[in-house]
């Protein structure tokens, strides 16, 4: 039995409400169960100058954690003068996964910057950030449309991400964190809308697992990403 008593192939209660911040181009607070994420998505008529004169555009992402988001006080990142690794690891895989669905060449010589600020943690903080991020980015190339900013489709894909493990034995979806910090094995699986595989993060944290258990948790995450999808369409509809 999970702690949380749902089935092995259930979801956390999912939501994903947009417009949430009144200032940025795009915004949406994603919910998890009781992890909670704000994701804005700011556009700016600027590039790192790397990409400068290359006719192509740029998404990036920042991850944070408030202080109370776990059960006790975690010191501010910038009191401490520098991000931590498990910051900037996942702030890339976020960029990573927005990037893998967008047409760079019809963005335009522009970036677009997805701030995931945790407001409430308990599992699973990569994966809603992700799941809302797309939909924070899907608004905002939304507001770029209406003002004749991009012509063409920019999003070619849904992009959303769920974690998946063995807890007691049997593989679960969507890992609470008392599920996470017990598993046997754990892992992050980042999908476009389509099914297709961007990314794929899985350890073994006791006992190492079978490619038959690997396979059982991809099958499980296929069922999960493909219900994210659903609620991003409702959410955008």
């Amino acid at each position: 039995m999970r702690p949380s008593r749902r089935a092995p192939d259930e979801l956390r209660a999912v939501s994903l409400d947009r417009g949430v911040v009144k200032y940025a181009e795009g915004s949406c607070m994603v919910k998890f169960g009781d992890t909670h994420v704000l994701v804005t998505a700011t556009l700016e008529e600027r590039l790192p100058p790397w990409l400068k004169g290359q006719g192509r555009g740029w998404v990036t992402a920042e991850y944070g954690m408030l202080p109370r988001a776990t059960l006790e006080r975690t010191r501010r990142e910038a009191s401490a003068g520098k991000q931590s690794g498990r910051t900037v690891e996942i702030q890339r895989l976020i960029g990573r996964a927005l990037r893998a669905a967008v047409d760079l060449e019809a963005l335009g010589e522009r970036q677009i910057t997805v701030d995931c600020d945790v407001l409430q943690a308990d599992g699973g903080t990569r994966t809603a950030s992700i799941t809302g991020a797309w939909v924070a980015l899907a608004d905002c190339i939304s507001w770029m449309k209406v003002r004749n900013m991009v012509k063409t489709n920019v999003l070619r894909d849904n992009v959303a991400a769920i974690s998946c493990g063995i807890y007691n034995g049997t593989p679960v979806l969507d890992l609470d964190y008392a599920e996470d910090s017990e598993a046997d094995t754990d892992a992050n699986f980042v999908m476009t809308g389509d099914g297709r595989i961007i990314e794929v993060q899985g350890t073994a944290e006791k006992t190492p697992f079978s490619q038959d258990e690997f396979l059982a948790l991809m099958a499980l995450a296929r069922k999960g990403v493909a219900r994210l999808v659903d609620l991003q369409k409702m959410a955008l509809a």
